[in-house]
């Protein structure tokens, strides 16, 4: 880091807002304090009630801390960014926004691949699954999420580190991500591209891939239920969680796949402000609002 000449960067955020940068300001300033609200609520009603203490619900918690470090590494510096139309961010400030956001990100991909596992037991081995989902494996589980997301995005940060700027310090962007900041460096960045492309595999792909394989088996065992009503019990168990799936997934992949050529920079802002900003915001309604259980749990609060 002391060989770089640049050492604060300017992040261009929403130049192109005009009109409309007072209500994306209230939207940001009331959303962000719903996200955090939202998804603790959920952490402390898992907590609280017996009737939560599964390892669902245990997944849903560590999702929902996922989803608050997204929104808090992102949104309190777009709130500044819009009010001034911009903002000035150090080297240090950039890589530390960069490795917390890349960190829960990537737990994220994990913890969703843990969840379609857990539905999997669920639906097609209901019989065995609290043998096989026993809680030391659940904590490993876990445990290993957050390891692997902080040291993937670790190993990113430290390459990026090592580069060498001394081009322009702008940055058209509402955050420091990965390729808006290659695209600044002097030095070769295909040794970071290629490492980014070799870990995408075992760390997106891979999760992605028994993802897929978990809801194809899921699927077929449940269009083998007789009865309406079992089928529809269990689409209800696993629905709000493949719509999170392919929310995340469907914007990352748009974002981080699809040639850049084919894409606006204006564009892949907003699909940016997706998964920033709306995903954390929603998935707590998601996975709250047909599940009789988690509905069940918040009245009991509230009456006590």
């Amino acid at each position: 880091m002391q060989k770089n000449n640049v050492t604060t960067f300017i992040l261009l955020g929403f130049p192109d807002l005009h009109g409309y940068r007072t209500a994306f300001f209230i939207f940001l300033l009331m959303s962000y304090p719903i996200t955090i609200c939202g998804n603790l609520m959920v952490i402390v009603l898992v907590s609280c009630s017996k009737t939560l203490h599964s390892p669902m619900y245990f997944f849903l918690t560590q999702l929902t801390t996922s989803d608050i470090l997204t929104s808090s590494s992102v949104v309190p510096n777009m709130l500044h960014m819009v009010l001034h139309n911009g903002s000035s961010m150090s080297f240090l400030g950039c890589m530390t926004q960069f490795f917390f956001f890349g960190s829960a990100e990537c737990s994220q991909c994990f913890l969703l691949t843990v969840m379609s596992y857990d539905r999997y037991l669920a639906i097609c081995h209901p019989l065995h699954y609290h043998s096989i989902m026993y809680p030391m494996l659940c904590l490993k589980y876990i445990f290993s999420s957050w390891l692997l997301g902080f040291t993937v995005t670790l190993i990113q940060t430290v390459n990026i580190c090592q580069l060498y700027f001394c081009r322009s310090n702008v940055i058209d962007h509402f955050f420091c991500d990965f390729d808006p900041i290659l695209k600044l460096s002097c030095s070769s960045v295909m040794r970071v591209k290629l490492l980014s492309m070799l870990l995408g595999v075992p760390f997106i792909v891979f999760p992605f891939s028994v993802m897929v394989v978990s809801y194809a088996y899921i699927v077929h065992t449940i269009l083998r239920i007789q009865s309406i009503t079992g089928r529809q019990k269990a689409f209800l168990k696993c629905g709000s969680h493949l719509a999170v799936v392919s929310i995340f997934y469907g914007t990352l992949f748009s974002i981080y796949l699809l040639p850049e050529k084919g894409n606006s920079i204006s564009f892949r802002k907003s699909l940016s402000i997706i998964y920033t900003v709306v995903t954390p915001l929603v998935n707590p309604v998601i996975y709250c609002l047909r599940n009789r259980d988690i509905n069940e749990a918040f009245q009991k609060l509230m009456c006590r």
